[in-house]
């Protein structure tokens, strides 16, 4: 039965993660919270230019809570929640790409910045793929850092929990959860076996990036929602895991 799911989430220990064990509790899971990011803000806010990217949800919250606005400047934001976030912030939001990655804010804005200046800000990790798909585009791009990710002291029960084959299910939401799941198995001595333990597991990657960073550590992963979001993510992963532990 689906109660029998412990599904690993890995969103950072804020409002995020307290939704996602909502979620995972309305599907009939039990939510295994184990954080893998924190934010540290930087400070900065993004520079002048004719077209502004933001790429998170958090990069939003911070630029608000700093008094930014994005002015006369074109806002584009990488998918639902980051343009959820701007319109609560009081934004109006421009662009938001039918495929929300990198490579689909490319490909949206490519036609349109030939000569432009393009400002993005968003967290250390951000993919190159943005910032060289809009330069090949002709863009003038500068990149503002506005928080870094790191990982939480003492995360990893999830990773104790795959190596001792007590884990139904894990959703991992960007590569940097993948990366930082498996130094806190490493710390602890399982890496291996915590991997060994996944691929006996349902595993959801929110998007392509995140699958192939779990595919080239040795993660096989059963799914990839057709929109990256968490909310499609967890039901996906639940609907898949459910099955396999019917008694």
């Amino acid at each position: 039965m689906s109660q029998q799911v412990r599904a690993a989430v890995f969103r950072p220990d804020d409002d995020r993660i307290e939704a996602a064990v909502e979620l995972l509790d309305s599907l009939g899971a039990t939510p295994v919270a184990d954080p893998m990011l924190a934010v540290e803000p930087t400070d900065s806010t993004p520079e002048p230019a004719e077209f502004v990217v933001l790429t998170s949800k958090t990069g939003v919250e911070l630029l608000d809570e700093a008094g930014w606005t994005p002015g006369d400047a074109v806002l584009c934001c990488i998918g639902p929640a980051t343009a959820g976030a701007a319109r609560e912030a009081g934004w109006t939001v421009d662009r938001v790409p039918d495929e929300y990655t990198s490579a689909g804010l490319v490909e949206h804005l490519a036609p349109d910045v030939d000569g432009k200046t393009v400002e993005v800000a968003r967290s250390d990790h951000g993919s190159q793929v943005l910032l060289v798909g809009l330069r090949d585009a002709g863009a003038d791009v500068h990149e503002t850092v506005l928080y870094r990710l790191v990982r939480p002291e003492g995360s990893g029960k999830s990773a104790v929990m795959a190596a001792d084959g007590d884990l139904e299910a894990a959703l991992f939401t960007s590569s940097l959860t993948v990366e930082h799941f498996l130094e806190a198995a490493a710390e602890r001595g399982i890496r291996e076996e915590a991997i060994a333990g996944l691929n006996r597991a349902v595993v959801g990657a929110i998007g392509a990036p995140t699958r192939e960073t779990a595919a080239s550590h040795g993660i096989d992963v059963d799914v990839v929602p057709d929109e990256a979001t968490f909310e499609a993510l967890a039901c996906d992963v639940v609907e898949m895991a459910a099955p396999t532990y019917h008694e």
